[in-house]
């Protein structure tokens, strides 16, 4: 082995081994180590390594277009704010703000793009793998380091909302960076990602919806860019790319479909069933779909989803009294001996039980119990 593929090895290994270390730091100490770590590495591996030169002559379009797509992505973003409402800023731009979370994330996106792209001018496999590990740690770090993931909530946001999306991304900032070089990525990530701490508020999308959106448009924007500028083509047969758009478009609904009735934002929804009270005809681990009630005319012995004490529960309907012109409703889990505690009216009814899907549930009740 050369010594410059033993520098090679050495840099990006040590860089990967920094940053995964960086990642169980305390949020703020985690942002400013990687930061300024980041920084030194981007300096010395553009000095020791070979560099080149991005010899496509389509280079300035696509800094122009991913541009114009980061910025069409945030508005259509705020846009989704219409529907859903908006949350205030709770780190609102401040001189804290700007050191603490500003500063340290521009720092690592720009550092990360000047060192992807030496690093995949190398033309080596290995590095090529470890540079985009590494790319995914970046983002990691600037939104949901490991030690701010404290409660079942955080640690599914956290691979939900960042994890998934990063490793999409990554697979489109390696391709841009290897053929037109590392601004259209700095551009994007700065746009996409950085907002959060600039903007006084940010839409309430549903974040299951949000994380789709994120873990597709990377895929979108690469699939564009191939078609729009490489002009190499592979024959594959007519049967065989209808059987692959046949199934990505299945593939695409049902996915979509699912991230639709887990936000819980729509007519139809779903929830996932976390304890054994209606054991015998929904058990636990099994998730249901139900539609958000609407005024619907609810019977005796329908099973209903329903907010009481701060919770929401799945029972079912047991007696229904009319009392001072207001419907009240008393219901009962299957498999408890007493009816629950109260009543309920219908601005405490959520929603009327479709039918269930058996044990689709348990992967969520599994983790959630890590966290007790």
């Amino acid at each position: 082995m050369t010594i410059d593929k033993k520098r090679l090895y050495a840099s990006s290994a040590t860089l990967l081994l920094v940053l995964l270390v960086a990642m169980f730091l305390p949020t703020k100490l985690a942002k400013a180590v990687s930061a300024l770590l980041l920084i030194a590495f981007a300096v010395v591996i553009r000095t020791t390594l070979k560099k080149r030169t991005v010899l496509s002559i389509n280079k300035r379009e696509v800094l122009l277009l991913i541009s114009a797509i980061s910025g069409v992505w945030l508005v259509l973003y705020y846009l989704s704010g219409m529907h859903f409402g908006f949350y205030k800023n709770l780190t609102p731009l401040s001189v804290e703000t700007f050191f603490t979370h500003l500063l340290p994330g521009i720092i690592i996106i720009v550092s990360t793009e000047l060192i992807r792209y030496v690093l995949l001018a190398q033309n080596q496999r290995a590095v090529n793998v470890i540079t985009y590990v590494i790319g995914v740690l970046s983002e990691m770090i600037i939104l949901y380091p490991i030690a701010s993931i404290t409660t079942f909530n955080r640690f599914m946001s956290a691979v939900g909302g960042t994890l998934f999306p990063a490793i999409t991304a990554n697979a489109l900032y390696n391709h841009v960076s290897k053929r037109y070089g590392s601004y259209p990525n700095i551009v994007f990530r700065l746009v996409t990602t950085m907002y959060i701490f600039v903007l006084p508020a940010y839409p309430s999308t549903p974040d299951s919806l949000f994380a789709f959106a994120k873990v597709l448009v990377p895929l979108f924007i690469l699939a564009f860019l191939r078609m729009l500028y490489e002009k190499k083509k592979y024959f594959v047969p007519r049967r065989s790319k209808i059987a692959v758009r046949i199934c990505a478009v299945i593939l695409t609904l049902a996915t979509t479909l699912m991230m639709m009735l887990i936000s819980c934002k729509f007519r139809y929804r779903a929830i996932v069933i976390a304890t054994e009270s209606m054991t015998g005809e929904i058990n636990k681990g099994d998730s249901v779909v139900y539609e958000r009630y609407d005024d619907q005319l609810i019977t005796e012995g329908q099973v209903i989803v329903f907010q009481k004490f701060d919770k929401r529960f799945v029972h079912r309907v047991v007696k229904i009294e009319r009392i001072n012109n207001q419907t009240i409703y008393y219901t009962k889990g299957d498999a408890n001996d007493a009816l629950d505690s109260g009543f309920i009216s219908e601005t405490d009814i959520e929603g009327v039980v479709l039918f269930k899907i058996a044990y689709l549930g348990y992967p969520s009740i599994w983790l959630h119990d890590l966290f007790k």
